[in-house]
């Protein structure tokens, strides 16, 4: 019996590890290939696609594969596939490469137009030409549908004279969506249009390493001064604001309902599917005792998930997975509801928040950017805030998102890969969707004896009146946690001879202002600050004078000339009228000189943009000479 036992043992065993050998587990990581970022939400899947995974919010994946499958494949909207023979190694890791693409029409005879990816033509990626092909059923032939990017006005700011205006006031601005969608044109292959570049929100889309506030004020005020980079007898000052920082697990519970435009415009891969893996990718953040609603809006709207707990994610990813687009677009219908089931389920003390994300084609109902600011205007009364994502181009209403953001006590970001959006929803969180100070207002006072002329880099359309910046009932920008803001002022110090400075004629019927500035004062200017706790009614001031003291360019911080050179390059683009010796080789070095510890390779993004905005811009002027 022994001996017919043994055999039957050895047998079974050779059977197991037969087995347990022809599977072998597969990890590794995927990322993008310029950025160097972890890309979430690529769908890992042997070579007849039997068995897939996806990458964690890390990028990170790990799949259990039978050793006859001898290739895994990497596929994800918007970038090239990768298939890869799996050998003997058990960690392959990726590097995707992005595509350029567009949609090409087909002839269709159904009531909604079908699409098909080809190759975008490099000739035809000029901001012009970056449309949405379709087809017409009604027409039964092939139309082209022209670029309707819509982009408020900027009207630079010019240097003021302090005798005549010695006040500069604004509000703070946080949103950062026109320097990821200048990144959007640079990568197509073109420059953006003047329009779309703020250059206050370029150089806000970057973190600075400002000292933590000290003491109960949520925000604390930073500056430093040094020569102009691109005029060396003007000098450059900086306002850094560095927001207090508080932990996610500090931070108050969540009240969020997501509005999701499901409209005809959103059925796109950089739109709608983009959009659906960013809200994935945040409900990865969110703590039980978060709750999130989900409504959607596009002929009309509607409720698709009840307030439902953060920790029930796949629920919610489940919602999120069932969405498709088609229809018009009945925006202000959809944010009356998003307020009304957010009102619903209103956590006092904690962070209410609707988050719309759209294309901005709001084109039935309140459509008008009047409409809208006034309709967001009366919801954020019921202490309920606003973050706006903006994605897609060839339809984006910039205007109108920004619009709703500003007049909403929220921000505003344009999402433009799956980088960004873990940049906005992941990295900072809390910055985000999380207020600590609001209506956040700034005013600068200049003494005539050291500043001849001034001059406010950007932030013109966030310009306040002097008398607003004691005007509590006068709304103003927000901060979130974490959040630091900069501000720059061009200064042309007294003595300096400048055609930007202008001359005033002595005053007929009052007394010159000349005679009564205080000669004996070092100081160059004091700036004063107001804000409000997130539920206050109140604001309270922090006030610092800075004295006339800069330094050499070289010796600035890295936050000074790297916003410098973002500032710059700003200028650059825009073709601006103050742009004197600014030139992209200077942009360069002085960022080059001023990354810092660019831990998620922001600044070294930058730097690769510069560089190609500069063959651009080359290749434009070759063609105007020509």
């Amino acid at each position: 019996m022994k001996r017919l036992l043994l055999p039957l043992v050895l047998l079974i065993f050779m059977s197991f590890q037969e087995s347990h050998a022809s599977v072998k587990v597969i990890t590794g990581t995927v990322i993008d290939k310029i950025s160097r970022h972890p890309i979430p939400g690529v769908q890992v899947s042997t070579r007849n696609s039997k068995k897939h995974v996806v990458t964690d919010k890390d990028g990170k994946y790990s799949i259990t594969i039978e050793n006859e499958n001898s290739q895994l494949k990497f596929t994800y909207i918007g970038y090239k596939t990768q298939t890869i023979k799996i050998g003997n190694s058990l960690i392959i890791n990726i590097e995707l490469e992005a595509t350029n693409l567009r949609l090409k029409e087909m002839v269709i005879k159904s009531q909604e137009p079908q699409y098909e990816m080809q190759k975008a033509d490099p000739a035809q990626r000029s901001a012009q030409n970056i449309v949405i092909r379709g087809m017409s059923s009604v027409h039964k032939g092939i139309y082209i549908q022209q670029n309707t990017e819509s982009y408020a006005t900027v009207k630079e700011n010019g240097f003021q004279n302090p005798f005549k205006n010695p006040l500069s006031t604004f509000s703070i601005d946080v949103d950062a969506a026109s320097y990821s969608n200048v990144r959007r044109f640079i990568n197509n292959g073109s420059l953006p249009p003047k329009d779309a570049v703020r250059v206050e929100e370029m150089i806000n889309y970057f973190d600075y390493e400002y000292p933590q506030p000290k003491g109960n004020a949520p925000v604390n005020i930073i500056t430093e001064i040094s020569t102009a980079p691109w005029n060396t007898k003007h000098k450059l000052v900086q306002i850094g604001l560095q927001g207090k920082k508080i932990a996610t697990d500090n931070l108050p519970a969540s009240n969020l309902v997501f509005l999701i435009d499901v409209s005809g415009s959103m059925n796109v891969p950089n739109k709608l599917p983009l959009l659906v893996s960013s809200f994935k990718l945040l409900a990865d953040q969110l703590r039980a005792k978060d709750k999130v609603a989900i409504v959607v809006y596009a002929g009309r709207s509607g409720l698709v998930l009840p307030a439902t707990a953060g920790s029930d994610k796949s629920k919610i990813k489940e919602a999120l997975n069932a969405l498709s687009a088609g229809g018009s677009t009945a925006g202000g219908a959809g944010i009356e509801l998003a307020y009304k089931v957010a009102g619903q389920n209103f956590i006092k003390g904690g962070n209410n928040r609707v988050i719309l994300a759209t294309d901005g084609d709001f084109n039935v109902g309140a459509s008008s950017d009047k409409d809208m600011q006034t309709l967001i205007e009366e919801k954020r009364k019921t202490g309920i805030y606003l973050t706006v994502l903006g994605y897609g181009m060839g339809n984006i209403k910039d205007s109108k998102m920004e619009t709703l953001a500003n007049k909403g006590n929220g921000n505003y970001a344009y999402i433009d890969n799956i980088s960004e959006a873990r940049k906005v929803l992941i990295n900072e969180f809390g910055g985000t969707l999380f207020t600590i100070a609001k209506d956040v207002k700034l005013q600068v006072e200049f003494n005539p004896e050291k500043v001849q002329a001034y001059r406010l880099v950007g932030y013109e359309n966030r310009l306040l009146e002097d008398r607003d910046f004691n005007d509590d009932t006068k709304d103003a920008g927000e901060m979130g946690s974490g959040h630091t803001v900069t501000a720059l002022y061009e200064i042309i110090p007294t003595g300096v001879k400048s055609s930007f400075a202008g001359t005033i004629d002595d005053l007929k019927y009052q007394e010159n202002k000349k005679t009564k500035t205080n000669g004996n004062s070092r100081e160059m200017l004091t700036v004063k600050l107001r804000y409000k706790d997130p539920n206050g009614h109140t604001s309270k001031m922090i006030q610092e004078a800075v004295v006339d003291r800069s330094s050499p360019l070289i010796n600035t911080s890295n936050n000074f000339r790297f916003a410098a050179s973002v500032a710059e390059f700003g200028m650059l683009i825009r073709q601006s009228d103050f742009k004197q010796n600014a030139s992209f080789e200077r942009v360069i070095q002085t960022a080059s000189g001023a990354m810092g510890k660019d831990k998620e390779g922001y600044r070294s993004e930058f730097i690769k943009l510069v560089k190609s905005a500069r063959l651009m811009a080359g290749d434009l002027l070759s063609s105007i000479e020509k």
